[in-house]
This record gives C-alpha cells, structure tokens and sequence, in this order.
C-alpha cells in the first residue's frame, strides 16, 4: 500500500490494519530515536514506540488534521517518554552517579591513534554526557533533544509540547546551561 500518510489514516479510521500497520512502518525508526534520546536507553525506547502506537491507535478519530500525522505521533511519543522518564525517577534512589570530586576534576584528553587509553576516555565521556542529560528535567529533555538531535525548530517544539514560543526557549537555554555546567571538566580539558 502506498500513498500518503492522510490516505493510510482515512483507511485506518475505517478500520483497515494494514492501513495503520503502514502508518507503524513509516514512523517507528523516528520513534525509536526520539525515544531513545529522550530515555537514554534501548528497552525504554522500545516501551515508547509500543506505547506511542497504541495510544495512537486509540485516539484516532480524535486526530483533526490541523497538523500532520508524524507531528501528532512526535507528541505522542514525547508524552510517552515522558512519563516513563518521570515514573523512573520516581522509582530511583536520590544518590549522585557522579560525585562531587569526580565532576570538579578536568580530564585530560589523549592524543594520537585510538589508544585503550583513549578508548576509556571516550567511554568516559559517553558516561558523563548521559549522567548530566539524566539530571535535566523532563521538559529540558524533550526540548534539547528536539532541538539538537531532532533539528526541530522553535515553533515546531512548542507546537509539539504545546508550549509558547517563550517556553520553548527558556527551556532550551535552561537546558543549554545545565549541560554546560555538567560538562565544564570536559570543556576545558
């Protein structure tokens, strides 16, 4: 079944599985990836994507095409990782994966060819850049991660959070700033 995602969604209000389950296929890589940035790992991602499809395919005759099709899944799925970002923070300790001693202390960056030295600090740098993405609320999350991964822009964030454009951007600079506080020992090694 080809054609565009209106003509797959009209089908799929009509009850056609096909229909919907080509509508699963187009979007479920965006999805995925939205969701893993947004959760940081690969099983959340996937809870995302299941849930985000079948929330979807729940509210269908809900959908009003003011928007397109992917932007209302984008919400969906944001909503979606979410909740299980904030239901997992529920759930975890209060302690620091960094300590204190740890975050004040630059790294020195290796040179040359990848050495095991250097591939440690690259691990160690993936570590610390998750940990400090893991500290950012759940609204800074989703903005930065649409923002810098997604390349969404301004007005494309808001319309997909339902937040104002001044909301929008105050939550990325916020964002933005926490990041760069986290990672300053990277920054200036």
């Amino acid at each position: 079944m080809e054609g565009t995602d209106e003509a797959a969604l009209a089908q799929a209000r009509n009850g056609d599985a096909e229909a919907f389950r080509l509508l699963v296929e187009r979007h479920s890589r965006q999805i995925f990836r939205l969701g893993f940035r947004m959760t940081g790992n690969e099983e959340d991602a996937e809870d995302v994507v299941q849930e985000t499809f079948l929330r979807a395919y729940r509210q269908l005759e809900r959908f009003q095409s003011r928007s397109n099709f992917g932007t209302w899944l984008y919400r969906i799925a944001v909503n979606c990782s979410l909740d299980l970002v904030r239901m997992r923070r529920r759930h975890e300790d209060s302690h620091d994966p960094i300590d204190s001693s740890e975050r004040e202390e630059p790294l020195h960056l290796p040179t040359g060819d990848p050495t095991p030295e250097r591939l440690a600090f690259s691990t160690e740098v993936q570590r610390r850049i998750a940990a400090a993405m893991d500290q950012l609320g759940p609204t800074e999350r989703a903005v930065f991660v649409l923002r810098h991964f997604e390349g969404m822009s301004i007005k494309e964030i808001g319309e997909t959070l339902g937040l104002k454009t001044s909301a929008t951007k105050n939550n990325i600079f916020r964002a933005v700033r926490k990041l760069r506080k986290r990672l300053d020992p990277l920054i200036r090694a």
